[in-house]
Parts: structure tokens; sequence; C-alpha cells
């Protein structure tokens, strides 16, 4: 019997093992978090350090392929929050309980998007012996973007759905933005002190913006917000 042998690394789809790669940077992800390596990385899909470079070009590239995933994954799970059949306060606070979930569930994801590591980590095999190190990822360089991302399309679900006058699309990136790093920065320290629940920093947080959003009409042939 014929023993059918497995596709090599240049016969299988690029869109294929694009995927796989990225599956394999996330298994070291969620174990390292922001100590993550491109040693490791590659190590854990079974090539060489090399063939990754090939496929993401850089260290910057595969962060920011590894963003966009789970940036994308977030935007579906806020954008289900917002157009929940409920309240506009529920939706609120269901937006806001969204993300705080998302982060507190993969705690060395958020870590590894937002925060470098302490330390360059060293190189392994041939490398280590050239003397030659391995630095962290650069999030600092990569992260602003993500979180720009977020803000843009907030601010644009925003702008359909809420009657803001004359400047409204000026005043829903304002809005946006401002929502996005206020998530950011209190759910970062949130997530690291933990000094009350989830469901009441939801409910601060939802308070703080309740103010002027339980003030506005949403727009006149809009999804409504």
């Amino acid at each position: 019997m014929e023993t059918r042998q497995q596709p090599s690394e240049r016969d299988r789809p690029a869109g294929q093992r694009r995927r796989e790669l990225l599956e394999a940077a996330d298994r070291v992800v969620l174990r390292d978090g922001p100590k993550a390596s491109m040693n490791a990385i590659a190590a854990e899909a079974g090539i060489t350090k090399p063939i990754l470079y090939r496929h993401f070009g850089d260290k910057g590239g595969l962060y920011r392929a590894l963003a966009k995933r789970h940036t994308d994954a977030l935007l579906d799970s806020l954008r289900l929050a917002l157009d929940a059949p409920a309240e506009r306060r529920e939706r609120v606070e269901a937006t806001l309980d969204t993300y705080l979930a998302a982060i507190e569930a993969r705690p060395q994801v958020y870590r590894f998007l937002m925060h470098p590591a302490e330390t360059p980590q060293p190189e392994t095999g041939a490398a280590a012996g050239a003397g030659s190190g391995e630095t962290g990822f650069d999030v600092g360089r990569h992260s602003a973007p993500l979180l720009r991302r977020l803000g843009e399309e907030l601010a644009k679900v925003i702008h359909d759905r809420v009657e803001l006058g004359p400047e409204g699309e000026r005043l829903a990136r304002v809005w946006g933005h401002g929502i996005v790093g206020m998530m950011h920065a209190a759910g970062d320290w949130w997530l690291g002190d933990r000094p009350c629940s989830r469901a009441e920093l939801v409910r601060c947080l939802a308070d703080l913006l309740w103010g002027r959003l339980a003030a506005v009409s949403d727009k006149a042939g809009g999804p409504g917000f």
C-alpha cells in the first residue's frame, strides 16, 4: 500500500500555512505572554525561524497579524453586544463587559499585545553560540495603532447611530477614541490590581458615560444605539 506523504512547507497553500503559524503563535502567547519569542513560535510550529520570517517579514509583521486576528474577533463581539435587543443602558454595559471579559479570559494574550517583555529573550541553538540575543516584540510601536483602530471603529458606530448635530462626525470620533482610551486604561488597571468585581467596574464606567449618552437621540433611519 502506498503511503501518502504530508505536504511539504512549500506545497501548502500560503493562506493555510499562515493560519497554522498564527495558531502556533497563539499557543506560545497563551503560555508565555509578553515573553513570547520568535524562536519559541518557530519551534512550536515545527519550522526554522527564517521560514517564520518568510511568512511575516519580521517580528513587527507577526505582531500585526496577531493583533489583527484578535482585534477582529473582539470587534465582532463588541458589535454583537451593541446590536443586542435591549435598552441602550443595557447595551452600553454589555459592550463594556464584553471588552473586560475578553481581556480577563486571555490575560496573556492581552499582555502580549499591550505590554513589552521586561527583559530581552535570549537566542537558542546556533544563534546563541554566536552571542546574539533576540529582543522582545516592539509592543509600544504597534499597540497604539491597535487602540486607534478600535477608536475609529467605535466612532463609526456612534456616528451611524446617534444624532450629534452638524459636527456629529468629529464629535463621534472624540467619543469613540475617548471611550476606547477609558476602557483600555481602566481595564489595564483592573486586570492587574483586581480592586473590584468586573460587574462593579462595568457599572461605574457606564455611570461615567451615561450622562450624555442618555440625552442624545438615535439617528433617524439608523439602527439605533
